[in-house]
């Protein structure tokens, strides 16, 4: 069953990533920052759709009992579809797929047929129009703000152009869609993402690389609503 994010579709959501996370106590990291968390963030790369590898749903499973936090899964993999259902098993609540690695209707229908939340993410240099046609079909659309593979990357401004390009096309076609930045977000870059029309805010190193990371999010949560 797919868990309900803490706050409503299109209101600022912080989403710390496990990326940046002392991976030796990631219990404990999730729980340091619980109060100013909607929405976990936990990046999986296959070390071919991008040059790192990371996580997969072994992880998710163990992590899973800790907490009731929505699980947000960012498939960075040539083959999603081989591998979605292993998250829902594991724990995971949404999905998000790259509209790049293509036969994006059918990982749509897979992912609604799991009981996952669908989203769809396009990279930086992927135009608006390559997800245009799907915005009615999923729950959130993720515009990275860097090249994914590795996480502290520096924020590159240029996307947010797009992202106001997906937000003024769901306000325009009246749909309760998430729009998701990640990359480079932090105490400077999160008010401009929001203004461009982001509400779903995913940072790791300038949570977990902090010295205090629940006063870093809450920094960031308190510098994206200014």
């Amino acid at each position: 069953m797919v868990r309900p994010t803490t706050r409503p579709v299109g209101s600022l959501q912080i989403a710390p990533s496990i990326l940046s996370a002392d991976f030796a106590d990631l219990g404990g990291a999730i729980r340091a920052v619980a109060s100013q968390t909607d929405r976990l963030h936990i990046d999986v790369m296959d070390g071919h759709f991008v040059p790192n590898l990371t996580v997969g749903p072994p992880v998710v499973r163990s992590l899973r009992p800790l907490t009731e936090t929505f699980f947000d899964c960012h498939l960075m993999l040539s083959d999603p579809g081989e591998y979605l259902e292993s998250f829902a098993a594991a724990g995971a609540d949404g999905c998000t797929v790259h509209v790049e690695v293509g036969d994006t209707g059918a990982l749509i229908d897979r992912s609604r047929a799991l009981g996952l939340s669908v989203g769809l993410a396009l990279n930086p240099d992927t135009p608006f129009e390559a997800i245009e046609s799907w915005l009615g079909d999923v729950d959130l659309i993720l515009c990275m703000t860097v090249f994914p593979g590795f996480g502290g990357q520096a924020f590159i401004a240029d996307v947010l152009g797009k992202v106001a390009q997906v937000r003024a096309a769901l306000d325009a076609r009246g749909l309760e869609v998430d729009v998701q930045v990640d990359g480079g977000i932090d105490v400077r870059s999160a008010p401009r993402a929001v203004a461009a029309g982001a509400n779903v805010l995913v940072a790791g190193s300038a949570i977990f690389g902090a010295p205090d990371p629940l006063a870093a999010a809450a920094s960031l949560r308190a510098a994206a609503a200014s």
